[in-house]
């Protein structure tokens, strides 16, 4: 990694994402859950989702949305990796690097990020920081999850929401008023309200558990549905108001794809219309980490980004974790 050059403003460069072959639709899940399509759509708005096999990890997703987010930005130059990622190959060591390594990127700098849903708006206000510091010229940040290898295959409140995937972008280093421009960013957390979202055991505080859902993922939906609109909404308001932005300026928003109803709730809460949201949560669930970066591909590809589009990104997850950024669409083709 560098440790010195001209430093710059972060400008999204390149993007790329990729889902497992694999394809789960709800009437799948119907059949061995206590659950139907029509149940599943009008509260989540899923159809289906992507899920891993076992001979797919976080690394192999993360590998393939990167590989073409390089290129798209037509270069695999790059001084740092981030993987934003809660479901990482092991447990030590991280997976960034080996995602390095199977790139072909040398000796870079990488690491990973755990903001699970928030994952990848942390990530990328810390590959920012080292474009803005002056350690790198280019980053690639890859938010990748097999978020269903958590999941009890048999709780009907979890497993029609996820699905795994990565999506990828390339930053490099820039001016303020070009296209791609990334900030500023709002971030925060409260740990006071880890319960709401978690996986009990497996970590250094309960290594192992003799209830085996303690494994497995949990969450308290109507208080994550209350939160994750509240602070959503209120941390976008903050990159606006940073930004100089009013709400008449935002031509798109690109929430993380947790659910239709938070996503249209915090549209709301804001004033954005409903036209402004990019969604694509119907074809893959939530991607946790992966969810912003793969919406932002399917926009491009559906036209509703636009190059000079004024859009407000912002994201909730475990922890509690959440925050915004702002950036005005560049000219990018996914790769």
């Amino acid at each position: 990694m560098p440790t010195h050059g001209s430093r710059g403003v972060a400008v999204l460069a390149g993007l790329g994402g990729w889902l497992p072959p694999r394809v789960v639709d709800n009437d799948e899940l119907s059949q061995r859950l206590d659950t139907s399509d029509e149940w599943i759509r009008t509260r989540t708005g899923i159809r289906r989702r992507h899920v891993v096999t076992a001979d797919v990890s976080t690394v192999d997703m993360a590998v393939e949305a990167g590989g073409r987010a390089l290129r798209s930005a037509g270069s695999q130059d790059v001084d740092a990796l981030v993987l934003a990622t809660a479901t990482p190959d092991q447990v030590c060591p991280a997976s960034a690097p080996q995602v390095a390594s199977r790139l072909g990127l040398g000796g870079i700098a990488a690491f990973d990020v755990n903001a699970v849903c928030s994952g990848f708006v942390y990530a990328l206000a810390t590959a920012a920081g080292l474009i803005a510091a002056g350690a790198a010229q280019r980053v690639l940040l890859v938010g990748a999850d097999a978020f269903t290898t958590l999941l009890n295959p048999d709780d009907r409140s979890t497993v029609p929401i996820f699905g795994d995937g990565a999506g990828a972008v390339v930053l490099r280093a820039g001016e303020q008023d070009e296209l791609g421009a990334i900030g500023p960013f709002d971030l925060h957390s409260d740990g006071d309200l880890a319960d709401l979202l978690i996986v009990p055991a497996g970590g250094a505080k309960q290594k192992k558990s003799a209830n085996p859902d303690d494994h497995y993922f949990t969450m308290q939906g109507p208080a994550v549905f209350r939160h994750a609109t509240a602070r959503m909404a209120e941390s976008s308001r903050t990159v606006m108001e940073r930004a100089g932005w009013t709400v008449g300026d935002v031509d798109r928003f690109v929430g993380h794809q947790a659910n239709i109803r938070i996503l249209q709730a915090t549209a709301k809460q804001l004033g954005l219309p409903a036209d402004s949201l990019v969604v694509n949560i119907e074809r893959t669930g939530n991607t946790s980490a992966a969810s912003i970066p793969l919406a932002m591909v399917d926009g491009v590809k559906d036209g509703t980004l636009q190059a000079g589009d004024r859009v407000l990104v912002s994201a909730f997850g475990a922890g509690l974790t959440w925050g915004a950024t702002a950036l005005r669409w560049p000219a990018v083709t996914p790769g």
